[in-house]
C-alpha cells in the first residue's frame, strides 16, 4: 500500500494536540482591523479546535502520525 499523502497548505495552518484534536487559528485577524473592536481582535488571537463535522475532513489532509 502507498504512503499516505499529508496536504502541505493544511499542515501548515493546523497542528495536533497532545491527544490528537487538530487546533486552527480563528479568521477576520488580517486585515480591515479598525473597525474591529479591542475585544473582538483579543478574542481572534486565541486559538480554537477543529469543529467535529469538519474533524473527520481534517483528519484525511493531516493524517495521525
Amino acid at each position: 500500500m502507498p504512503k499516505q499523502k499529508t496536504n502541505r497548505s493544511a499542515a501548515k495552518r493546523l497542528k495536533r494536540t497532545g491527544t490528537g484534536k487538530l487546533r486552527r487559528k480563528k479568521a477576520f485577524k488580517s486585515h480591515i482591523l479598525t473597525k474591529k473592536s479591542r475585544k473582538r481582535k483579543r478574542h481572534l488571537r486565541k486559538g480554537t479546535l477543529v469543529s467535529g463535522a469538519d474533524e473527520n475532513r481534517m483528519n484525511r489532509l493531516v493524517p495521525k502520525i
